[in-house]
């Protein structure tokens, strides 16, 4: 990422984007989460992007270069830590599951970041604990630095109704079967099944969050059919496709 900004503190903080907005790269010297109240949110460094509906947040490390994207009409809110409060003990970006009160204490927290009165002190101190308790989630979409693994990735991520095997794929882009299942394994750390599901989701979300119907979504994605889109969306979301902006796991 080119032309990355330096701003020391991680603001604490609520705010608007519209579809499409984004914040350009920039780090922080605190540890900072960021949670998507509607919309879909995409935060993307060097090493890949992740992304979220308002179930969940993104944990992102001090020091982390990352930019923000807004999929949908976004309310972001911001809760920036110092880098030696850590409650987590992760150090490189994370999803996180946001239950229905982890959320309330965010946007409760975030309502009037000048307030620095004990109860919001207090309110803080509960909501490090619930982000000790939230699960993590693996909705991520890493960067191949491979080419050949860069140039499969590409297929897929421009159709993600394609519905070439990796072996066909790789016949496309002249690398081998096993050759590219290694790479998936070794650079992303998952099978090219369960990566070109985390694709089509991601894909998904945006198109949700620009209220595409949801048959619509589950064709365009590579779905076989609307009920298996929802059943594989409500395993990962913990809810349906329709009402992914208005429940929580």
């Amino acid at each position: 990422m080119s032309n990355i900004r330096h701003d020391p503190v991680a603001p604490t903080r609520a705010q608007r984007l519209a579809a499409g907005d984004s914040i350009d790269a920039h780090r922080h010297d605190d540890h900072q989460i960021v949670y998507a109240g509607s919309g879909v949110l995409a935060v993307t460094t060097d090493a890949g992007t992740w992304f979220a509906p308002g179930t969940r947040a993104i944990w992102v490390p001090a020091g982390t270069v990352h930019a923000h994207r807004a999929h949908g009409r976004l309310d972001l809110h911001l809760v920036g830590l110092p880098a030696d409060d850590n409650p987590l003990g992760l150090d490189a970006p994370t999803v996180l599951a946001v239950g229905p009160l982890l959320r309330e204490l965010i946007l409760a927290y975030t309502r009037d970041p000048a307030d620095d009165n004990p109860e919001r002190h207090r309110l803080l101190a509960v909501l490090r604990d619930q982000l000790r308790a939230s699960p993590q989630q693996p909705l991520r979409l890493p960067a191949p630095t491979d080419p050949r693994l860069a140039a499969v990735c590409a297929l897929v991520h421009a159709d993600p109704a394609d519905p070439r095997t990796l072996a066909a794929l790789g016949a496309a882009t002249g690398a081998s079967e096993r050759t590219l299942s290694r790479l998936f394994r070794t650079e992303f750390g998952m099978t090219f099944p369960q990566w070109r599901t985390q694709s089509r989701l991601y894909h998904a979300l945006r198109m949700l969050a620009d209220d595409v119907p949801v048959t619509t979504v589950a064709h365009r994605c590579g779905w076989s059919s609307a009920s298996a889109f929802i059943d594989v969306f409500r395993r990962s979301f913990g809810c349906t496709p329709g009402t992914h902006n208005r429940c929580s796991p």
